[in-house]
């Protein structure tokens, strides 16, 4: 095993390896509870969710250890499963099994892209800017979703939003879970988001907030019966020109675009700071983006959004992980934490917002990587960033970074540096406009 992952050419062991994805799994373990809340409005059972985002994060990791050899691990990722549940779902009125055909579909044609080689082809041709804005906005996103399950802020008919009740149990205590988990993260601690969520389900179950479990935190894996293979359904109930319509196909681009985009960031960021990369250039990246596209259509099949590689993957890094062993380790937790599901109970939306809303502001940081002075540049970013949650859906923030930008950049004179596929993508997103005007 050790020879396999090259201990001694990385310098590590395996005391490393085991800290490393131990690491990296307290880091990311919220997503095993946010993520049945984050979709349970679509109608799953949070049961199943629960069962398919540990398998899929546990599958995927593994892969990503074994066939690319990384300590970077894998889960359904933050912002994709609120395009699922409020942009695709509650707002386009698709339903869930439909968009689980579409995450997994992106997931093939990522797949697709992978083996044929042309994903530099494709990085190129979308402005580092708007990449930058579309995570950043996807973060605004995602904290605006925290906030309104904390109550913190709720809906106005004058003003459209204001301020919650704060005196109002429920809303304090997601207000305390913010505060601790703000108080954890600038101490450093690893697992920080985990830790305050864990802290704020005691303190909300000491106050009778939310409810004591039934029984023991340890219990019987859910049935994934609910949504395991229902992204296949709807060709036993609609023709094929019924589902892929041009609403889904719009949603299958938005999934793709986010998913591979995030994923090369990702891999990029976590493979610099071990020291991977080499003349900017990252050994087996092909590997390590067929995993995660892999792990994409094998989670919507097990019944869950988009999964992607996590940036909390640093944290096992830094506790000293360099190969894909300790990828094997934060699987295998995940496959254990599949007894844990009776917690569902206690963590809440009120327990879970406090995540939500610190993952938006760890996302919202690519703002500094876009030059505002350049008005050209500034107009199409503005534009998806405020987009994303003013009108609560990621694929209108694109559609309309994707409209604007080449139109500032002919008027700029700067036409020849937009890439045609933008060109190609502008007609596609004005015609989505169109089309939902009908």
């Amino acid at each position: 095993m050790d020879r396999y992952f090259r201990f001694d050419e990385l310098g590590t062991n395996y005391k490393r390896e085991i800290l490393g994805g131990i690491t990296t799994f307290l880091a990311m373990a919220y997503i095993l509870f946010v993520n049945p809340n984050v979709l349970e409005p679509t109608g799953m059972d949070t049961g199943a969710i629960y069962v398919a985002t540990a398998l899929a994060a546990a599958i995927g990791t593994i892969i990503m250890g074994l066939i690319a050899k990384y300590p970077i691990a894998l889960a359904p990722g933050m912002g994709l499963n609120a395009f699922f549940t409020y942009s695709v779902v509650l707002g386009m009125g698709i339903p869930w099994e439909t968009a689980l055909l579409g995450v997994f579909v992106s997931g093939i044609i990522f797949i697709i892209i992978t083996l044929v080689g042309i994903r530099e082809f494709i990085i190129n041709a979308i402005p580092a800017e708007l990449k930058f804005a579309a995570g950043a906005g996807i973060g605004l996103f995602i904290a605006f979703i925290g906030l309104q399950n904390a109550g913190i802020v709720v809906g106005s008919e004058a003003t459209l939003v204001e301020i919650g009740n704060l005196a109002n149990p429920t809303t304090l205590l997601a207000v305390f879970g913010v505060i601790i988990t703000v108080v954890f993260m600038s101490l450093g601690l690893r697992g920080g988001i985990f830790y305050g969520m864990i802290v704020t389900a005691i303190v909300g179950m000491i106050f009778s907030v939310i409810p004591l479990p039934a029984g023991s935190p340890i219990g019987s894996i859910p049935s994934l019966a609910p949504t395991f293979g229902a992204a296949f359904s709807p060709f036993g109930e609609m023709a094929l020109g019924e589902i892929f319509t041009l609403q889904l196909m719009i949603v299958i681009l938005t999934f793709l675009f986010v998913d591979f985009f995030d994923t090369a960031g990702t891999l990029y960021a976590v493979a610099n700071q071990a020291g991977f990369v080499k003349d900017n250039k990252l050994p087996r990246a092909q590997r390590a983006l067929l995993a995660d596209s892999s792990a994409t259509s094998i989670g919507a099949i097990l019944g869950t959004s988009t999964t992607t590689a996590y940036i909390e993957s640093t944290s096992g890094i830094a506790a000293g992980a360099r190969t894909g062993f300790a990828s094997l380790v934060t699987g295998v937790l995940f496959l254990i934490a599949l007894l844990f599901s009776p917690l569902l109970v206690v963590v809440t939306a009120e327990v879970t917002a406090p995540a939500l809303i610190v993952v938006g502001v760890l996302m919202a940081g690519a703002l500094s990587n876009i030059d505002w002075k350049k008005f050209e540049v500034a107009v199409p970013a503005f534009f998806t960033v405020i987009a994303m949650p003013l009108t609560y859906s990621i694929a209108t923030g694109i559609a309309l970074g994707f409209i604007m930008y080449p139109i500032t950049m002919v008027c700029k004179g700067r036409y020849k540096e937009v890439h045609p596929i933008m060109y190609v993508l502008l007609v596609v997103f004005v015609l989505y406009f169109v089309y939902l005007g009908e």
